[in-house]
């Protein structure tokens, strides 16, 4: 009897994990086929140019046609068996993808995001319908009631935004568009001019016109996609070509190649990547980069694979032009594209704006590859639009992140702990190039006088084993005092007109040393004329107070989140708020372009501030010049004995413009490498 009751209670303890292993099985089949099918899906979904061919040639009828997707970016293959099968397509057709985000509800005004897909003669869309984790589903006739509701809101703004630039460029006053639903259909449509019903065109101030201009903001843009491991990105643009050696505009146009000099600035990007490890090389399909590529890749074994949308900037009427041709033939336009990119308008496309989406999408392919690191080889406005829509700017900083011939970028991108959402990103290093930054005095095609180079402080103790400061006067180390020489040796061609600094003795000690190789810069050729160079030391460019944190290893301080993010809603015990020094180092930024708009000297000499200081504040006067908030710290890394550079095309009180940021190459072996060096840590 006992050896019975035994028996029916192992039985009674194995039913229950029977059943769980059951289900745990079925969950797990279930949760591998979604993914595949998934992956599937974002490997094999259409071009936008392919689309664009297959929907071109369908019959359209009246109507909205609603394609239910998972793939939040680009159209999914299945659409071009159902064009060459069905015999007709509504007029309307909108691809639509239901999101879960991470938070616990989206408000309703921002329930939908919505973006054209081609050109607006095609009317597709592409809609991500965005829900909290609290929010309940609307029933379908609702849903589809508010979608239609908030497309038609969409297609107003775009004509809207459409009417107004062609109205700036013809010098005609704005007429107003709208959008009306009806029997299913969405017709966008022009209110007449005539009749006594419609109001007559208002016409408007610059300042008016100026508050309407449609400015895409960072989130218009589809989120990246979540990543379960860490990656790292590294962004080259290609050697110059024939056409940049001419002066010739080019666009996504494919018909130049790389010249003598470009082929030998790919050679040395390629020694320069050479023990960095790459699993993956994505290319733009144009020559110039394809063959850049080539070089820089070498004897690899691991695939290169070309990405349609690295393609240059599509530039339509102004590509094969010379840059005084385009002047000639375009005025106002050519200068809206040299003053304003954002907003410019050609041959009815928005180029930059249509540049960003692409670029957005680019991320979904390159995020999706399985390995730690890939390489991107494609152009300059492309590039920068990577580097922008990464980070979270939007086309409004169209030129202010500057990408030379063969510069690299690298950007990296660590998974939330949560698992889901888009991943933190890191801007590491900026346009780091074949040769010095500090050489050429165009910046972005445009002449520059003005400079602002900020320099990080040589090595400490505390910074080579990742620590936050001890002490405010901790000394630099050896390897400080070498990272010091080597930046000094990079200044030597530079004339330094101001040196100003913190009063912590590691940023001293290494502004003493850029002061000294100044003053003997003059006195190495035959002719000697000393001169003297005063180093001025500012209270508000000293280090962030660390309070509790100071010593400390940075992966003690944060367990769940970088300490940039904890830093946004917390404050460290004994130290200085975030807020606080945000605002010090605003003043900061302010003393420095003030200062360098008072150099007295010549129209034609060039003016040059050097700046001498820690990571975290010269990170937030980087955000300063680009006009960002306390959150973007995180975006943004400097290493000891790196170079930043901004360029002023307009002057002190214009735009900055960052020439390269954390560039480190002149610090030759003991430089941080681009990626993991191939070898072992010992042997490196």
């Amino acid at each position: 009897m006992l050896e019975k009751r035994a028996e029916i209670g192992r039985q009674s303890v194995l039913t229950p994990l029977v059943f769980a292993a059951s289900f745990l099985f079925v969950m797990y089949i279930w949760h591998y086929v979604s993914s595949l099918r998934y992956n599937n899906e974002v490997q094999h979904k259409m071009s936008v140019e392919a689309f664009c061919q297959k929907i071109g040639k369908a019959c359209r009828v009246p109507g909205v046609a609603l394609v239910y997707s998972e793939l939040a970016q680009g159209v999914p293959a299945i659409f071009s068996h159902m064009v060459e099968n069905l015999p007709a397509m509504q007029s309307v057709v909108v691809f639509v993808c239901v999101k879960f985000l991470p938070v616990v509800t989206v408000m309703d005004e921002e329930r939908f995001l919505i973006r054209r897909i081609g050109p607006s003669s095609l009317h597709t869309y592409r809609c991500v319908a965005r829900y909290g984790y609290k929010d309940i589903r609307k029933e379908s006739d609702r849903f589809e009631q508010e979608l239609l509701a908030e497309l038609a809101r969409f297609i107003t703004s775009e004509q809207q935004g459409r009417s107004l630039s062609s109205c700036r460029l013809e010098g005609k006053p704005a007429v107003e568009s709208h959008a009306r639903i009806s029997s299913g259909s969405i017709h966008p449509e022009r209110q007449s001019s005539h009749g006594s019903e419609s109001p007559e065109p208002e016409v408007k101030n610059e300042e008016e016109e100026e508050e309407e201009k449609l400015r895409l903001k960072v989130a218009d843009y589809d989120a990246l996609p979540s990543i379960p491991d860490a990656k790292r990105v590294v962004l080259v643009r290609h050697g110059e070509s024939t056409w940049n050696e001419e002066g010739r505009i080019q666009g996504s146009s494919d018909y130049a190649v790389l010249t003598p000099k470009g082929e030998s600035q790919a050679e040395t990007s390629r020694q320069m990547l050479l023990f960095d490890s790459f699993d993956l090389c994505f290319h733009s399909p144009l020559a110039r980069a394809k063959r850049t590529a080539e070089i820089i890749w070498g004897s690899r074994r691991n695939p290169m694979i070309p990405i349609q949308d690295l393609r240059e900037i599509d530039l339509y009427s102004f590509q094969g032009l010379m840059k005084h041709e385009g002047k000639e033939r375009f005025g106002e336009a050519y200068r809206k594209w040299q003053k304003d990119a954002a907003n410019f308008m050609i041959d009815g496309h928005f180029p930059v704006r249509e540049l960003w989406v692409r670029a957005q999408n680019c991320w979904g392919q390159i995020l999706s590859h399985d390995g730690q690191s890939a390489i991107v080889v494609a152009h300059n406005a492309v590039n920068q639009a990577l580097v922008s829509t990464a980070t979270g700017l939007g086309p409004e900083y169209f030129r202010q992140l500057l990408q030379s011939n063969c510069g690299v970028s690298v950007l990296d991108f660590t998974p939330r702990n949560s698992g889901d959402g888009p991943p933190f990103v890191c801007l590491n290093r900026l346009n780091q190039t074949p040769g010095p930054p500090i050489s050429g005095r165009q910046s972005g095609g445009r002449k520059c006088r003005d400079r602002i180079i900020l320099i990080c402080h040589g090595a400490t103790d505390s910074s080579s084993e990742n620590r936050f400061a001890a002490s405010e006067g901790e000394p630099m180390n050896m390897l400080g005092v070498i990272q010091s020489r080597k930046t000094a040796e990079l200044l030597l061609d530079v004339v330094v007109d101001s040196l100003i600094c913190s009063p912590q003795s590691c940023a001293v000690s290494t502004a003493a040393a850029i002061a000294e190789v100044q003053e003997a810069a003059h006195c190495l050729g035959a002719d000697c004329f000393p001169r003297y160079v005063e180093v001025k030391q500012v209270s508000e460019f000293r280090d962030m107070q660390w309070g509790h944190w100071k010593g400390k290893a940075v992966a003690e301080v944060a367990h769940h989140e970088r300490w940039q993010d904890f830093l946004q809603h917390e404050d460290i015990d004994g130290g200085e708020k975030l807020s606080v020094l945000w605002e010090r180092a605003g003043y900061a930024w302010q003393t420095v372009t003030e200062n360098l708009g008072k150099l007295e000297k010549g129209l034609d000499e060039e003016r040059n501030v050097v700046v001498v200081g820690h990571e975290i504040v010269h990170i937030s006067m980087l955000g300063h010049c680009l006009g960002l908030k306390t959150a973007s710290i995180g975006s943004f890394r400097l290493d000891t004995g790196s170079l930043s550079v901004i360029d002023f095309p307009d002057g002190p009180s214009g735009k900055g413009v960052v020439r390269c940021l954390n560039y480190t190459a002149h610090l030759g072996r003991w430089a941080v490498p681009v990626t993991r060096s191939t070898m072992g840590d010992e042997e490196f």
